[in-house]
C-alpha cells in the first residue's frame, strides 16, 4: 500500500483504537487497532472518539479534518486507566510545530494525553507541545501533561532573542475568520523552556475563549498570556484578543532568572516572568486564580507603543509572595503601550515584593488611565509598600475600598502616588485624596502561614466591600456566591 492511501474502513463507527503494536492496515476497531495517531486523524469523521492505547508514540499528530456542531467532535482521547504518550524524541522541529497540530479544524477534543519532549537546540524554531492555528472553533484540550517542551539554542552574540517554545499555543493567524470557543482545561504545564514565549499563550485573531483549571509551574518564563498587537494576524483590526476567561488556575515558580533570552549570566536578576500575563488584550476575565512564587502574579499591560490593554477585569484572585510585584498594571517604560480602562477588585494579595525592590503589591507603571482598585486587601510584606505609582501622567485612576495591613512598622507603610512617596495611612489619604473609604486593619486571615486566606468570622474585611454590580462577577476564590444578603467581602474570600 502507498503511504498516502488510507486503508479502507469495512463500515462506519462511533470508535476507533490505536495501539502501539497496531498497524494501519488493520480495521482500527478494538481487536485489530491502527499503529498511528496520523492514520486516525485522516479517517476520522464528526462524533468519532478516537481511543489511544498505553503506550509511547513517537509521532506527531496533525489535525486537519473538523467534526461538525451536528455530527459531534472528533475527539481524541488516551483509552480510559491508560497512559498513552506523545513523545518528541528524535523529532526534528521545522520552525514553529507543534507534537500535537491542529490546523484551520473545528470541533475537536484532545484529553488525557502526556505530551513531552519536543525540543531543539537551534535558533528560530519554535517547538509547541499543542498548537492551535489558523481558524476555528470548538475546540477542545482538556486534561493533559505537557512537559520538556524545550529550546535550549545559545543566544547570538547580543540578540538575545531567537529561543522560544510553548507549551500549548493558540495562535489565530486568519482574518476576518478567527478561533473561537476554544477551552483549555485541567492540563499540567511544567518543565517548560521557553526562552522569549510562554507555557499557555493565546495570541492574534481569538475570542470567546476559557483557560480554566490549569496546573502551571516550574518553567523559565510567563505562566499564561493573552496577547495582541504581533502582526499574528494579517488584518490589524482583529489583531486582538478579547472576550475570554482565565479562571480556577493554579501558577507557581514562574521565573526568567535562569533564562538566557534575559540575560548571559545565570541565574540573573531579570524576575520578569509573570503567572498570568495580558499584553495587548481586551474585554477578558482574570479570576479565582492562585498565582505566587513567581516574578510577577499578574500583570496587565501593552508592550506596544500607542497601543491599550483595555477592559480586562482582575477580580477574586489570590496572590502572594511573588518576588517583584503581586498585580502590575501598564507598560513597563516609557516607550510602550497603556492600560485602561480595567479594573482590579477583590483580590488579596500577601506579602509580594520578596525581593524588597519596592515593586509592594500593585505596581502602577507608564500609561495607566481610567482603572478602578477596589475592595481589595494588601497585606504588606518587608518592603512595606502597598502602591507605587512613580508616573505623574497617570490618569483617570479611583482607588477606593481596600483594607491595607503591614505587620511590620505600621509608621513606616509606604504609598508612592504620582512619584510623591507617603509614609502612614492617614498622610496617603490626606495629600492623595485616594481610599476615602478603604480601612487599615488586620485582615484576620486564617492562616496564612499555611497560604490560608480565608477570613476569620471576625475579619474586618467582612462586609466592607461596595457592590460594583456585574463587574464583581458572581463567585468568589471557593466558586461560592459572592454577594449575600447585598453586602461583599474585601478581597477573594466571600
Amino acid at each position: 500500500m502507498s503511504p498516502h492511501q488510507i486503508a479502507p474502513v469495512a463500515a462506519a463507527a462511533s470508535a476507533y483504537y490505536v495501539d502501539v503494536h497496531g498497524s494501519d492496515d488493520n480495521a482500527g476497531t478494538k481487536q485489530s487497532p491502527w499503529r498511528t495517531l496520523q492514520h486516525a486523524a485522516d479517517v476520522a469523521q464528526p462524533g468519532n472518539t478516537v481511543y489511544v492505547r498505553g503506550g509511547v508514540y513517537k509521532q506527531r499528530l496533525h489535525i486537519t479534518r473538523s467534526g461538525s456542531a451536528a455530527g459531534g467532535p472528533i475527539t481524541f482521547t488516551s483509552y480510559p486507566k491508560e497512559k498513552a504518550i506523545l513523545d518528541g524524541s528524535g523529532l526534528t522541529v521545522t520552525g514553529q510545530q507543534g507534537l500535537v497540530d491542529i490546523e484551520d479544524a473545528s470541533y475537536i477534543t484532545v484529553q488525557g494525553f502526556d505530551i513531552r519532549n519536543l525540543k531543539t537546540a537551534k535558533r528560530d524554531r519554535l517547538p509547541i507541545g499543542i498548537y492551535i492555528h489558523g481558524a476555528g472553533h470548538h475546540i477542545q484540550i482538556r486534561n493533559n501533561k505537557v512537559h520538556d517542551i524545550a529550546n535550549t539554542a545559545t543566544p547570538a552574540g547580543s540578540d538575545l532573542l531567537g529561543r522560544d517554545a510553548h507549551g500549548i499555543a493558540v495562535y489565530g493567524t486568519k482574518a476576518p475568520a478567527s478561533i473561537h470557543h476554544v477551552t483549555i482545561a485541567g492540563n499540567e504545564l511544567y518543565k517548560l523552556v521557553l526562552g522569549s514565549s510562554e507555557s499557555l499563550v493565546v495570541n492574534g485573531n481569538v475570542s470567546d475563549f476559557a483557560i480554566t483549571n490549569n496546573l502551571i509551574h516550574d518553567n523559565d518564563n510567563i505562566g499564561i498570556d493573552l496577547i495582541g498587537f504581533e502582526d499574528v494576524a494579517p488584518d490589524p483590526a482583529y489583531d486582538q484578543v478579547r472576550n475570554g476567561t482565565v479562571s480556577g488556575n493554579r501558577i507557581y515558580n514562574i521565573t526568567s532568572n535562569y533564562n538566557p533570552s534575559y540575560g548571559r549570566s545565570l541565574p540573573n536578576d531579570s524576575n520578569a516572568a509573570g503567572g498570568i500575563y495580558v499584553d495587548g488584550g481586551k474585554n477578558s476575565v482574570i479570576e479565582r486564580n492562585y498565582s505566587y512564587k513567581n516574578d510577577i502574579g499578574i500583570e496587565i499591560a501593552s508592550e506596544h507603543p500607542g497601543k491599550s490593554t483595555s477592559g480586562i477585569n482582575v477580580r477574586s484572585n489570590v496572590v502572594y509572595q511573588n518576588r517583584y510585584t503581586g498585580i502590575a498594571m501598564g507598560g513597563y517604560d516609557r516607550d510602550r503601550g497603556a492600560t485602561e480602562n480595567s479594573m482590579i477588585m477583590n483580590n488579596t494579595l500577601y506579602q509580594n515584593d520578596t525581593l524588597e525592590a519596592g515593586g509592594g503589591q500593585i505596581l502602577m507603571q507608564h500609561n495607566i488611565k481610567n482603572n478602578r482598585i477596589a475592595n481589595n486587601i494588601l497585606y504588606a510584606g518587608a518592603s512595606n509598600v502597598f502602591i507605587y505609582n512613580e508616573f505623574t501622567t497617570n490618569a483617570g485612576n479611583t482607588v477606593d475600598y481596600n483594607l491595607y495591613y503591614a505587620a511590620g512598622n505600621r509608621s513606616n507603610a509606604t504609598w508612592v502616588w504620582k512619584n510623591k512617596s507617603y509614609a502612614g495611612f492617614a498622610a496617603y489619604k490626606s495629600r492623595t485624596g485616594n481610599d476615602a473609604h478603604s480601612i487599615f486593619a488586620d485582615p484576620g486571615f486564617v492562616n496564612p502561614a499555611a497560604s490560608n486566606f480565608h477570613l476569620k468570622a471576625t475579619s474586618p474585611a467582612i462586609n466592607a466591600g461596595q457592590s460594583y454590580g456585574a463587574t464583581l462577577g458572581t463567585l468568589d476564590i471557593d466558586g461560592q456566591a459572592r454577594i449575600r444578603g447585598g453586602s461583599v467581602n474585601l478581597g477573594a474570600d466571600e
